[in-house]
C-alpha cells in the first residue's frame, strides 16, 4: 500500500506540474455566431451592451488572474517546503476565492505535510465537494480513508475509477475495502485488475485467495496461495494452507509435493500429518494415510478432530470396530466432546448397535444442544431400524424447540415422503413445506433439494422438479438420485434432447461408485491397525 510519504510525493508532483501549467498561456479559440439562413437584417449590439460585456470580460479575466497569481505563488512556497507562510497565503486567498478547489487542495498539501491529518482531510473533501472530478483531491482523500479502513472511501473509489478506469492502485484499494466489508463478489473483480500491485504482499493474496474459496473458485484461490508461498518458502504455515486447498480441490499428488519440505524436519507437527493422510487416501494410498493420521494421534491426542478423521477412514473401509476402538480412546481423553459421541453412535449404527447408536446420540445432543446434527442422527438412526414414525417423532420433538433448524426439516420431508405420504394429503403438503423450509433456511443443503425435487416430481410440477434437481447436482455433481429425477422430470415433461447426455453420465456415475465401493473394501483396518496410547 502507498505510504504516508508516498502519497506526499505524488501529490508534490501533482503540484510540479499543476503550478507550471498555470504559466502556460492556453490556445485561443475563436468563436463564431452564425444566423440561421432566413434572417433578413444583421443583428448589431448597440455600443453601450457591447461595452458591459467588455467590461464583465475585463473583470472576469482580471479575478482569473488574480487567482492565478496566487495559485503560482502558493505553489512556488509549497515547493520550498515552506508550508507555514503558504497556509499564510491561503487564508486571505480562500476568504476571497472560497469557491477554488485548487487552493483548498493546496491547503490540504500544506496541512498534510506539516502532519494535521484531520485538517487536511477537511481540506480535501471541501475541494471534492467543489469539483468532484478532482482527481489529487480524490486522491488525497481516499488514501486518508484508506489508511483507516473507512468504507466511505469506496463510491470516492468507484467514482475515481469512472475518471480513471485502468488505474490499478484504485482498483487495489477498492479490493480490499469491499473485502473488509465482506463483498468478495465484488472485491475478486478488482483483485483481477489491481494487477501486479498485490505480487509482493502475502495478507493482500491470503484475502484474495479467501474471496475465491467462498465464491467457490478454488483453482483460482490455489494459484493465488501459490503464489503466496513462492513469496515465503519456507512458511509452514503457508505450505499448509496450500496443501488444504489442494487436498479439496481434488488434486491429492500435488498437496503431498507441497507437504514434502515438512517431512524434511525432525519435528513433523501433528497438522501436516493430519493433511498428509487426506492428500494419501485420496491417492487410494489408504496404508499410509492410517499411518500418517495414526502419528498425528500419537503427537496431539487431545486433539478431537484426529479421532473423528479416523473414525471417518474406518467408515469409508467399512471398518467400524476399529474405528470404534479409535473413538473409545479420544472419549476416554475428552469426556465432554460431544463430536466423538456423534461419531461413535454412527458407527455403531453401522453394525447394527441401535440402542448404543441412540444412547450416544441423545449423550452428544445432550453436551452439544444447538448441533442438529445429533438431532438428525438420532432420526436416522430410527430410519435404519425401519421404525419411522419413532424418527418422526423425534425429529419434530427437537423442531419444538428449534423450529428453524434446516437440517430437521429437511429430515422431516424426508421421513415423510418415506412414509409414503400421498400428494393429496397434509403429510404431503406438511412435507412440502418442511422441503421449501430447509431449502430456504440453507440453500446449499442438496439433500433438502433432492427431497423437494422428488416431492414436486410426485405433485406433477416437472418445471419446479427440474429446477431443483439441477441446483441439488450444482452443489453434489454426484448425486445419482437427483440426476435420475432431472431425467424423469424432463421425460414426464417432453423435453428429451438432454436425455441421451444425462442418462450416459448417469452410467458413469454408476461405474465410478462402484470403483470406489470396491476400493473401499480393498484395504479394510484390522485392530492393530488402531493407534496406541501406551
Amino acid at each position: 500500500m502507498p505510504t504516508l510519504g508516498a502519497r506526499d510525493a505524488r501529490i508534490q508532483r501533482f503540484f510540479d506540474y499543476y503550478v507550471r501549467s498555470m504559466f502556460e498561456d492556453p490556445e485561443e479559440q475563436n468563436a463564431q455566431i452564425k444566423l440561421g439562413p432566413d434572417s433578413h437584417q444583421s443583428m448589431r449590439l448597440s455600443s453601450g451592451i457591447r461595452f458591459a460585456i467588455v467590461s464583465v470580460c475585463l473583470i472576469a479575466l482580471a479575478f482569473a488572474q488574480n487567482l492565478k497569481d496566487q495559485v503560482a505563488e502558493i505553489g512556488a512556497a509549497l515547493q520550498l517546503n515552506e508550508f507555514d507562510h503558504a497556509l499564510e497565503l491561503l487564508r486571505p486567498a480562500l476568504q476571497r476565492f472560497p469557491s477554488s478547489d485548487e487552493l483548498w487542495v493546496m491547503q490540504g498539501v500544506a496541512y498534510a505535510r506539516k502532519g494535521q491529518k484531520k485538517e487536511a482531510l477537511d481540506s480535501f473533501h471541501t475541494a471534492v465537494k467543489i469539483s468532484p472530478n478532482n482527481v489529487q483531491a480524490l486522491h488525497a482523500v481516499i488514501q486518508a480513508e484508506y489508511n483507516d479502513g473507512d468504507a466511505r472511501a469506496i463510491p470516492l473509489l468507484e467514482h475515481l475509477l469512472k475518471l480513471r478506469p485502468e488505474e490499478s492502485m484504485s482498483h487495489a484499494m477498492l479490493a480490499v475495502l469491499e473485502y473488509q466489508q465482506g463483498r468478495c463478489r465484488e472485491a475478486v473483480i478488482h483483485f483481477e485488475k489491481a494487477d501486479s500491485i498485490f505480487d509482493q504482499q502475502i495478507p493482500a493474496l491470503h484475502a484474495y485467495a479467501t474471496c475465491l474459496v467462498k465464491l467457490r473458485k478454488l483453482d483460482s484461490a490455489a494459484e493465488v496461495l501459490q503464489r503466496a508461498l513462492a513469496l515465503n518458502p519456507d512458511d509452514k504455515r503457508e505450505r499448509q494452507l496450500l496443501a488444504c486447498l489442494q487436498v479439496m480441490i481434488k488434486k491429492p499428488e500435488a498437496a503431498l509435493v507441497t507437504l514434502r519440505p515438512l517431512f524434511a524436519d525432525d519435528h513433523v507437527e501433528a497438522a501436516t500429518l493430519e493433511l498428509a493422510s487426506a492428500a494419501y487416501e485420496d491417492t487410494h494410498d489408504t496404508e499410509k494415510a492410517v499411518s500418517s493420521l495414526q502419528q498425528a494421534i500419537l503427537l496431539d491426542p487431545q486433539n478431537v478432530q484426529f479421532y473423528l478423521d479416523f473414525a471417518a477412514l474406518s467408515a469409508a473401509h467399512q471398518s467400524f470396530q476399529v474405528g470404534i476402538g479409535v473413538v473409545n480412546d479420544g472419549i476416554e481423553l475428552q469426556p465432554k466432546a460431544a463430536a466423538l459421541y456423534f461419531a461413535r453412535g454412527m458407527l455403531y449404527a453401522q453394525v447394527a448397535e441401535y440402542e448404543k447408536s441412540q444412547a450416544d446420540f441423545e449423550r452428544a445432543y445432550a453436551l452439544d444442544p444447538t448441533q442438529s446434527l445429533t438431532a438428525a442422527a438420532q432420526g436416522l438412526s430410527a430410519v435404519q431400524q425401519n421404525d419411522l414414525d419413532r424418527a418422526l417423532s423425534n425429529v419434530q420433538e427437537k423442531l419444538a424447540s428449534r423450529p428453524k433448524d434446516p437440517i430437521l426439516l429437511y429430515l422431516k420431508a424426508d421421513i415423510l415422503v418415506q412414509k409414503g405420504a400421498e400428494p393429496s394429503s397434509a403429510e404431503f403438503r406438511t412435507a412440502m413445506r418442511s422441503a421449501r423450509s430447509a431449502v430456504a433456511l440453507r440453500p446449499t443443503l442438496a439433500p433438502a433439494r433432492a427431497v423437494l425435487a422428488k416431492l414436486y416430481l410426485q405433485a406433477g410440477d416437472y418445471s419446479a422438479a427440474v429446477l431443483e434437481c439441477r441446483k441439488a447436482l450444482e452443489i453434489d455433481p454426484k448425486d445419482q438420485t437427483s440426476l435420475y429425477h432431472l431425467i424423469q422430470a424432463l421425460r414426464k415433461s417432453g423435453k428429451t434432447s438432454e436425455l441421451p447426455e444425462l442418462l450416459k453420465r448417469l452410467a458413469l456415475l454408476r461405474q465410478e461408485a462402484s470403483k470406489e465401493e470396491r476400493e473401499q473394501y480393498r484395504y479394510k483396518l484390522v485392530e492393530g491397525d488402531a493407534p496406541s496410547q501406551n
